[in-house]
């Protein structure tokens, strides 16, 4: 009998032994942040355009020999607007010849980019978008063509800017 209680004794110390102990939970926090700031980043796909030579006849508007891709990619708040202009610096100059800037203009493709003529005397919108994104198009200009142009090499600055306030 003794063997007996034994081997009782030690199977309900066993049985004890794997009743579950009590559980202790515990839990932490995490805050995750991310700074997002406002940013804009332009890309033309060319750094020039050109318009060849042609007979004001046959020609009266004188198309850029390629269109210019633009690639606008902006940051900034929801509802406020990503917007993109053009300034020329001068008109057309060949030493002391001059062709008006406004002679150039442009017409556009893609969501946002729109059509227009060049001005030295204000910058010009090229494209408006609401909210951040990434916005592709081209603009295709051409030259008013007159025969009253004096012979020359004419050349003009512009420069685009792209803002995400």
């Amino acid at each position: 009998m003794k063997t007996r209680n034994l081997v009782l004794g030690i199977a309900l110390a066993a049985m004890a032994a794997a009743q579950p102990l009590s559980a202790a939970d515990t839990t932490a926090n995490l805050t995750v942040g991310a700074t997002v700031s406002a940013t804009a980043k332009l890309s033309l796909g060319a750094a020039s355009i050109s318009f060849p030579d042609a007979d004001p006849d046959t020609t009266p508007s004188i198309p850029a020999t390629a269109a210019l891709s633009v690639v606008a990619k902006g940051k900034t708040g929801t509802g406020s607007n990503i917007t993109l202009t053009m300034l020329a610096g001068d008109d057309l100059k060949s030493g002391s010849d001059t062709i008006a800037i406004t002679n150039v203009s442009w017409t556009a493709s893609g969501a946002g980019f729109v059509a227009g003529t060049m001005s030295k005397a204000a910058a010009q919108s090229v494209g408006s978008w609401a909210n951040s994104g990434n916005r592709s198009g081209s603009m295709s200009f051409s030259l008013v063509n007159n025969w009253t142009y004096a012979v020359g090499s004419y050349s003009a600055t512009a420069v685009f800017t792209l803002t995400a306030p």
